[in-house]
């Protein structure tokens, strides 16, 4: 019963943001592609341009499912680092440990990615990580704990179940999925980066 209202939330988030955020909401977008509630199908007024930034901010969010307060001390980071403010965004937001479980296939959806992380069944360069937010450094090493690899979920994950639903591994990812490992190659890059987002927008939202 939890499952089904959890997902039941995301499919109307994801209607509300016009963005898939599970393989279930994108086929519910496929026949429904338009906002919940009985006005869904009508027209909505202009946006204002804050309501336009506040969304694509909350869009960015949903993808990566993360409080707002974890936002913004990325946001921060992204500010005072050398480059585009709206890109160094969005590639520190993919070296989350989470982002990049997610992106090597070893989970189906994000909040699935999140929990084999703060479950402790995920190591980066042997050491076991329970924060889905710990920041992979290049050449850093993801891969499930032994005693875990035998669990169905996981098991699943290696016979390639979920790429059928994922994007393609980026290049910043060498991936043996059969063997559940993972190697951050290098940083990623914006436009490798599988999130729809104008980031700019959220650049704009922050700095109003």
């Amino acid at each position: 019963m939890a499952n089904n209202t959890r997902a039941r939330r995301k499919v109307r988030i994801s209607r509300a943001l016009g963005i898939a955020l599970t393989p279930k909401a994108e086929k519910y977008l496929e026949r429904r592609p338009y906002a919940p509630g009985q006005h869904g199908r009508s027209r909505r007024k202009q946006d204002s341009d804050y309501a336009v930034r506040l969304r694509e901010k909350q869009r960015l969010r949903a993808q990566y499912g993360i409080r707002e307060a974890q936002m913004a001390r990325v946001f921060e980071e992204a500010r005072r680092t050398a480059g585009l403010t709206g890109e160094n965004l969005i590639e520190l937001l993919e070296m989350r440990l989470d982002a990049l479980v997610l992106r090597a296939g070893f989970a189906r959806t994000s909040a699935q990615a999140r929990q084999l992380v703060v479950h402790r069944h995920i190591m980066v360069d042997g050491a076991r990580v329970d924060r889905p937010s710990f920041r992979v450094k290049e050449g850093q090493l993801i891969h499930v704990h032994s005693r875990s690899e035998t669990m169905v979920p996981l098991q699943v994950a290696a016979a390639g179940a979920h790429r059928d639903v994922l994007p393609a591994v980026p290049g910043y990812l060498d991936v043996q999925l059969e063997k559940l490992q993972a190697r951050l190659v290098r940083r990623p890059k914006r436009s490798e980066v599988p999130v729809t987002c104008e980031e700019q927008l959220v650049v704009e939202y922050y700095a109003r």
